[in-house]
């Protein structure tokens, strides 16, 4: 039998897509699995969703991984899942990708074994084209805050500090890669709420939310989400 042709979504691309990442847990417990394993297919998919993702010349790409919350609430053993999964499976895939890695987030939150490989992974990778940035240990108000405090560093005095001090300087002293403002963002698991997904970066993004958990995330499923992206930016033609 043969395949049905997949259909390329014509219109505006977005720059930068941003992908919440749900459902691994559920999908492990549907298959009566544990969920370290739902978390490790989760994070194999990653690398293709990456795929399809330069496939479309989508160079910019932010992903939710732990928030500084999960990090000290969830249980210790997934957790722990969790940081092995970013040292080995997450690292190796960026070593050997087209991607720059960045990383938002508290960093101090995880093990020095954590810490190390991420740092690894930046520093190899750094010079590439593409941008990815891991929200890790992420919460997005100590993030603002502490782009605030970077941008008063700079400046010596008080005047100088309300010159200074304006949105261009603060989204400029977010953590992440260069293109600060996400075009699209993609959440899977049937949740229609963002849930401190980077709310600076966001205010003027394209919401795309799928029913299907993030293992089963498809490429229909991405193709969809940039054809409603491309909907929504497309200029409307003039009424004669």
């Amino acid at each position: 039998m043969l395949g049905v042709k997949r259909r390329t979504p014509v219109g505006p691309r977005p720059r930068h897509v941003g992908l919440v990442m749900d459902g691994n847990r559920r999908w492990a417990r549907a298959a009566r699995l544990a969920p370290s394993v739902g978390h490790r297919a989760g994070a194999r998919h990653m690398g293709t969703v990456l795929s399809w993702c330069e496939d479309e010349g989508i160079d910019h790409v932010t992903i939710f991984v732990a928030s500084a919350l999960n990090l000290r609430k969830r249980d210790s053993a997934e957790v722990a899942n969790l940081m092995e999964l970013l040292e080995t499976v997450i690292a190796e895939q960026i070593e050997t990708s087209t991607w720059r890695l960045h990383v938002a987030g508290d960093l101090s939150l995880v093990p020095a074994t954590t810490r190390d490989a991420l740092q690894h992974a930046m520093d190899h990778s750094a010079g590439r084209g593409r941008h990815l940035t891991l929200a890790v240990g992420y919460d997005w108000q100590g993030e603002v805050v502490e782009s605030v405090r970077s941008s008063l560093a700079e400046v010596r005095t008080w005047d100088e500090a309300l010159e200074a001090l304006d949105e261009r300087s603060i989204a400029g002293h977010l953590r992440g890669g260069p293109s600060k403002d996400i075009d699209l963002v993609v959440r899977t698991s049937g949740e229609q709420r963002l849930s401190g997904f980077f709310p600076w970066e966001t205010t003027r993004s394209e919401l795309f939310f799928v029913d299907h958990l993030w293992p089963d995330f498809s490429r229909e499923d991405f193709d969809a989400a940039l054809a409603h992206y491309a909907s929504k930016r497309t200029p409307t033609s003039p009424v004669e």
